[in-house]
């Protein structure tokens, strides 16, 4: 497993370095071994090795230079064949078999990244999901831990969406879910992460964000939810955020915080914005 992730950190170049080296050592023990022993199957580890970690052309190549390096380990190993041109015939199926075994691990990899993609990511939105947004913060809080840098993390939830399905139907809204993810996810900043946590519920990761930064990102989503969703449908939004200058050691503290603050702010009367800072003994609503 070292190996894999350590492999999973190089270049392409490399890759394809190493994989062409291990490839003519392959060849050198093929052609020492002599006419009695084939080291045939071998020559696939480089092909998987490049398919896998630097892509299907990559194998492709690799496919090449396996053929070749076995070509000359058999002339070199001095193998019989009874017919002249069965040396080559042999050589092309074992090119055949390094393509398609190519093939096969590069659509393999790209099956199961689009699968692992599908299950960190809403599928109604496009946004990240829970399990995502999990995660994300798990790496925040190991680098307060680490670095002690701030981050803040809000709930979002939209108020009075149960009338809106009620009245105006499933589909409707759902189309309010989409565009209250994407004004989210163009409203923040690129380090910033928007997720849908479920139901009506969104969230933002702000990574290295203080009260102030925060407080202005937050303002800019509630500004830009009001002028292109409000408008069109009878909802209004309730926020929770928690800044975070010393951060619990547990993820589920860090977000339940900032969703009980945004179901305080529901309780109170909702549409609007509370912000607590960890750390500091002030709360600012808005």
């Amino acid at each position: 497993m070292m190996l894999v992730n350590l492999l999973a950190r190089q270049s392409r170049l490399v890759i394809t370095a190493l994989a062409v080296a291990l490839c003519v050592m392959v060849g050198v023990f093929d052609g020492l071994s002599g006419p009695d022993y084939s080291l045939a199957p071998f020559y696939l580890v480089p092909v998987v090795m490049a398919a896998w970690f630097a892509g299907k052309r990559t194998g492709y190549l690799l496919s090449f230079t396996s053929a070749l390096v076995w070509l000359v380990a058999e002339m070199a190993g001095g193998r019989y064949y009874r017919l002249d041109y069965a040396l080559y015939w042999n050589d092309f199926m074992e090119l055949l078999l390094f393509l398609l075994t190519s093939l096969f691990v590069s659509v393999l990899k790209g099956a199961l990244e689009r699968e692992h993609g599908m299950s960190l990511t809403d599928q109604l939105s496009g946004l990240p999901n829970r399990r995502h947004f999990f995660e994300l913060v798990g790496g925040e809080i190991r680098r307060n831990h680490r670095y002690d840098t701030p981050f803040t993390v809000a709930y979002l939830d939209i108020d009075n969406f149960k009338t809106v399905n009620d009245t105006m139907g499933h589909a409707e809204g759902d189309k309010l879910l989409r565009q209250v993810g994407t004004i989210i996810a163009t409203a923040v900043r690129e380090t910033d992460t928007a997720a849908r946590l479920g139901g009506d519920e969104f969230a933002l990761l702000l990574p290295e964000t203080a009260r102030e930064s925060a407080l202005t990102v937050a303002v800019k989503v509630r500004q830009q939810l009001k002028e292109d969703v409000e408008r069109r449908w009878p909802v209004s939004f309730s926020m929770g955020m928690v800044t975070y200058l010393k951060s619990p050691a547990s993820i589920d503290e860090v977000v339940s915080r900032a969703d009980r603050l945004m179901y305080e702010v529901k309780n109170e009367g909702k549409d609007a914005l509370r912000q607590d800072v960890v750390g500091e003994s002030r709360l600012v609503i808005s």
